[in-house]
């Protein structure tokens, strides 16, 4: 069955693009491992992955490969992070590839390390792709025919390139909010920028890698290839000439060397990015490749490589713009920046088909923040929901299709929780028993007879995320200590009333309830916590009141009573939960007036 969502619609034009250029599907992304890549990097990967996946669905063969710039230089020593001093600082300008690895790494170089983080999170996730180093391919000479060619027509190219020269300043300057759009498929005109796109956009352009490079122009002509210095192994250099007939090309470092060399055997440069990215285009033969508003802004590299694109006999991709990813409570992320979330760290407190879910759930150009704090458990909640919709048949085809795309790929299933138990639920056992099995196996097996766990076993590997989560990101304020005695104090100050709701809580007191140790499972202690109030106002303890204010006040009146009670707080985690964490014993030696 074809699934009915944003990827679905990509992928048919996607197939149908392919099938009018006679060309196999291939997506791309691309990623710079210039420091972390981060959860905002991730769509670059998650957005062609999801359509080729979908493609694959079909029986269609596509191919998504992940370029890694590994050849670009490296700009700046991201701030904070472990094994990485200002040291680093004399690297710069050189490839990512011949800069050392963070201290105490085991990777041969700076990009190796970032790359090999963020690999095995994708190889976490589901994400099935073809790796292409760029190092690799400009260094073994496969795109030697390419270089030669854009050298050759260098004067189209700049022509090309002068077009956009005012659109780029005034990007730099920093954009108007709002203004302009960039062209999409066949040169129509994309939708306008949003102010928040517009801010991302201007922000973007002062930190975001490859988008940043100058596209080859100097006072003394242009040439769209950048030598690394063969000496000091930097790119601090300027192109003095060419000889087109012997591919003889000059030029002098900063560091003071100079020399000619032949272009057509020369191993040590690049295309500039502008032309670097058009060209891979057509090498790769790309059907479909997304990218951020920071490629998408006026003058930028996308909307120029619409029209170098075909001198390489090619054309621009299908490419939608895709908004940036957040992190909740952090301002915009960046690689070159340093300490910033990874999907690593996602995965840590996340399930892989939570972390995809998040991504499929929503069109790219839909932003969203990432929640490490205690909206994980709301987010949680909204999964678990689906999954039950899903189950039951009452999805819609939107949520089907994001729930289809987030826990399976197109061969296979992606690992689950055979006994999901809701996320805040374990949360607040874990944070409780401290982390004690035997405890936790105890309070779950006891939420659910009809369906108990048997094992921890079968709470992983949500259990480890809530584990992680609860020892890492729980905030102080929200952890739970149960009181060690009673609260001789407050139980000495209690009402009548209070003392009466204490007694039926824990044995009736002559009422419907019974007492709490015969309903010792979480349905059972829920009816009964939320029973006592309604008993004490003449209701049933299984009534459905509406709209009773004065019920509404008691209620609150009666748990803050408890937690305070039993954890010296006014709030804590859901009592039912609380309570059979506790156990009877305890809870009867704290709650006794």
């Amino acid at each position: 069955m074809q699934l009915d969502d944003w990827v679905s619609r990509i992928a048919d034009e996607v197939i149908a693009e392919a099938q009018r250029l006679g060309s196999p599907v291939v997506c791309a992304s691309g990623l710079s491992p210039s420091g972390p890549i981060h959860l905002g990097n991730l769509r670059e990967v998650m957005t062609p992955h999801l359509v080729a996946d979908e493609v694959r669905r079909r029986g269609i063969a596509a191919d998504h490969l992940i370029s890694w710039d590994d050849y670009d230089r490296f700009r700046r020593v991201p701030a904070g992070l472990d094994g990485v001093d200002e040291s680093w600082a004399e690297h710069i300008g050189k490839p990512l590839t011949s800069v050392p690895p963070p201290h105490g790494s085991p990777h041969r170089s700076w990009a190796a390390h970032f790359r090999a983080q963020c690999e095995e999170s994708l190889n976490e996730l589901g994400i099935d792709y073809r790796s292409i180093s760029q190092t690799e391919q400009y260094t073994s000479g496969a795109y030697t025919e390419q270089i030669l060619f854009a050298m050759e027509h260098r004067a189209q190219i700049d022509k090309v390139l002068d077009q956009y020269r005012t659109l780029d300043a005034a990007a730099a300057a920093g954009a108007k909010p709002g203004n302009g759009g960039t062209p999409g498929k066949g040169g129509k005109p994309a939708p306008k920028l949003s102010e928040d796109e517009a801010a991302a956009a201007a922000a973007a352009a002062e930190g975001s890698g490859a988008a940043a490079e100058d596209d080859g122009s100097a006072d003394g002509g242009y040439y769209p290839y950048k030598p690394y210095c063969t000496v000091c192994g930097r790119d601090t250099t300027t192109v003095t000439g060419y000889d087109d007939a012997t591919t003889e090309l000059s030029y002098s470092c900063a560091c003071g060397h100079s020399e000619t060399v032949l272009l057509k055997d020369f191993r040590h440069g690049k295309l500039v990015w502008k032309v670097d990215w058009p060209m891979r285009w057509a090498y790769e033969k790309v059907i479909f490749e997304p990218s951020g508003v920071d490629h998408q802004s006026p003058g930028s590299s996308f909307e120029v490589g619409k029209d170098l694109a075909p001198l390489f006999g090619w054309q621009r991709p299908i490419g939608p713009m895709y908004a940036f990813v957040g992190i909740k409570g952090m301002a915009k992320m960046s690689s070159s920046r340093g300490r910033v979330p990874v999907p690593a760290d996602a995965l840590q407190i996340m399930e892989p088909a939570l972390v995809r879910w998040l991504y499929a759930r929503r069109r790219p150009n839909q932003s969203f923040d990432i929640a490490f704090d205690a909206e994980i458990q709301r987010l949680y909640d909204e999964w678990d929901a689906l999954q039950r919709r899903v189950s039951e048949g009452a999805a819609g085809p939107a949520e089907y299709a994001a729930q289809v795309r987030a826990s399976s790929v197109a061969d296979r299933s992606l690992p689950v929780t055979p006994h999901p138990i809701s996320y805040r639920t374990l949360a607040s056992i874990v944070d409780i028993t401290t982390g004690d099995e035997d405890q936790l196996l105890r309070i779950v097996g006891q939420l659910d007879p009809k369906d108990p766990v048997s094992s921890v076993d079968e709470l992983r590997p949500r259990l480890d995320c809530v584990e992680h989560w609860v020892a890492t990101r729980m905030a102080a304020e929200d952890r739970t200590v149960v009181r060690t005695g009673p609260a001789t104090e407050l139980l000495a100050a209690a009402t009548d009333e209070q003392r009466e709701s204490l007694r039926m809580l824990l044995d009736g007191n002559g009422s419907e309830l019974s007492a709490v140790e015969d309903g010792w499972t979480l349905e059972g202690l829920t009816h009964q916590v939320y029973g006592v109030p309604k008993v004490q106002r003449g209701f049933a303890a299984d009534q459905i009141v509406k709209g009773d204010k004065e019920l509404s006040a008691a209620q609150r009146t009666f748990f803050v009573l408890l937690y305070r009670l039993l954890i010296d707080k006014d709030t804590g985690p859901r009592l039912p939960t609380l309570l059979l964490a506790i156990g009877p014993e305890r809870v009867r030696a704290l709650l006794t007036p």
